[in-house]
């Protein structure tokens, strides 16, 4: 590798740092950031009948899935006040959410636009076995009209200060927890589609959002948008009329993708790939793709990490078991380092996450990945590398040097001033000081041999007896 070369990569590991370290720290201040002003509802909603600006009837489905992070959140509210000024008839949030990671004023921000806004906002838990728990669950019950599709669940209410004061007495009994933060309003923390409308918590069951929209305007919260249409085989159904659009929203693009980065899963797995990209890089020649690679990944982590509740020993350890694994990688050969890695990875993948762990698939996933990596794949790259002719040290072999420690059959042996790794060859073992000669060369590792009293190779004898000419004392 030449000078123009080294300078090349070394570019692009500084630039690709940079971008690790300024994402890291700019995104960490990100969730405390992020949360935008109340909406400014000043559009007269009062007539429901207003009409789209080109004569239709607008229904906004907004979907809400995922955690709610703060990206999320400002989506929501974001589209409450678009569906505003385009004179939307209505808002439905459909919701399959675990939880959120808003803190407690952002989250008491969100549930005030979603109960303050100017139009009427419906919440439809589904499809078939979607969940809204935790802080999802109280955007459920902040909604001026609410469903859940069966086979779904709500429940497992989280303590949020001051969401009593915004929601009333009546939501209290909901709201309240004991010392160890179980929902103790009732018997049961979780709540299917029946148990939430006797409990009072939702107005309905609907399998459908076509089913939820009609539930919504008989209960009187959307004007009357349906009629019935016969069919060809003379069924009369149900259907919108001509002028009502339901008109379907998600995340944009780059949104979605940071959104999709804060689950716990992705970020951890973003994670460890970024880590084993920059091991890669590190090792290996090239101009630093590798390592923009991970920068990238890391990025992305660093943003789900920032977001969500996270162990800071947990992720110092997972960071410290890259480093174990990058001792025993330049050595050709997994060995103690790599054991200790491996334990500190396992230990730190267990207990990374807070409140919102992941399952055992993206955990066994990561760890195998990881595993092929560091015990196949970069020792076989790292001995490749090295035991090519253009990294130019074939000269080494028939040199002499002497043993820094002893060798049985590893150790340190100094060649021309330089101290290597090396392994015995023939298992002759040799003491501390002893003189030596290198015999050849394994991925970095030399492999030496006492000056005298070496182990006879029997197969250098054989040939020296088929050939007469060849003196047994050469």
């Amino acid at each position: 590798m030449n000078a123009r070369q080294n300078r090349r990569r070394w570019f692009a590991r500084l630039a690709a740092a940079t971008l690790l370290v300024s994402g890291v720290l700019g995104l960490a201040i990100s969730p405390a950031s992020a949360h935008d002003e109340p909406a400014d509802h000043t559009e007269d909603s009062d007539n429901p009948q207003i009409v789209g600006d080109d004569g239709s009837r607008q229904i906004v489905v907004v979907e809400v899935n995922g955690l709610i992070d703060p990206i999320m959140a400002s989506y929501i509210k974001r589209e409450i006040v678009t569906a505003q000024g385009r004179h939307a008839i209505g808002v439905v949030l459909q919701v399959e959410s675990a939880g959120t990671t808003l803190d407690d004023p952002a989250l008491v921000e969100l549930l005030d636009n979603v109960r303050l806004a100017h139009l009427p906002v419906g919440v439809w838990v589904g499809p078939s076995g979607a969940q809204a728990l935790r802080g999802a669950a109280h955007l459920v019950t902040t909604a001026d009209f609410a469903a859940i599709a069966p086979g779904g669940q709500i429940g497992d209410f989280t303590a949020v200060q001051g969401l009593i004061h915004a929601h009333g007495p009546d939501a209290e009994r909901f709201h309240r927890h004991d010392d160890d933060g179980r929902h103790s309003g009732t018997s049961v923390r979780y709540f299917d589609a029946d148990a939430a409308m006797g409990e009072g918590l939702t107005h309905s069951t609907a399998p459908s959002i076509g089913e939820f929209i009609f539930a919504m305007s008989d209960a009187g919260y959307l004007p009357p948008i349906g009629q019935n249409v016969t069919g060809d085989d003379g069924v009369v159904r149900r259907a919108p009329a001509p002028d009502v659009v339901v008109s379907f929203v998600k995340l944009p693009l780059l949104d979605g993708l940071f959104h999709t980065a804060a689950s716990p899963a992705v970020a951890y797995l973003l994670l460890l790939a970024g880590l084993s990209l920059l091991l890669l890089d590190f090792y290996t020649g090239g101009i630093g793709v590798a390592a923009v690679v991970g920068a990238v990944c890391g990025l992305l982590s660093a943003f789900g990490l920032g977001t969500l509740d996270i162990r800071p020993w947990a992720l110092a350890l997972l960071i410290a078991a890259f480093v174990a694994f990058a001792v025993d990688i330049q050595t050709g050969v997994p060995r103690f380092w790599t054991a200790v890695g491996g334990v500190a990875l396992l230990v730190s993948s267990l207990w990374l996450f807070g409140q919102y762990s992941m399952s055992w698939i993206p955990l066994v996933v990561g760890l195998v990945m990881v595993g092929v990596f560091v015990l196949s794949g970069m020792p076989a790259l790292v001995r490749t590398r090295y035991g090519t002719a253009t990294v130019g040290r074939d000269w080494l072999i028939g040199v002499e040097g002497t043993a820094a420690t002893d060798i049985d059959p590893d150790g340190t042996v100094k060649v021309h001033g330089a101290l290597w790794r090396a392994r015995v060859n023939r298992l002759t073992p040799l003491q501390a000081g002893e003189p030596l000669r290198v015999s050849g060369i394994s991925g970095v590792v030399l492999e030496v041999e006492p000056l005298e009293g070496a182990a006879v190779d029997y197969r250098e004898m054989r040939k020296k007896r088929a050939d007469p000419t060849v003196s047994e004392t050469e």
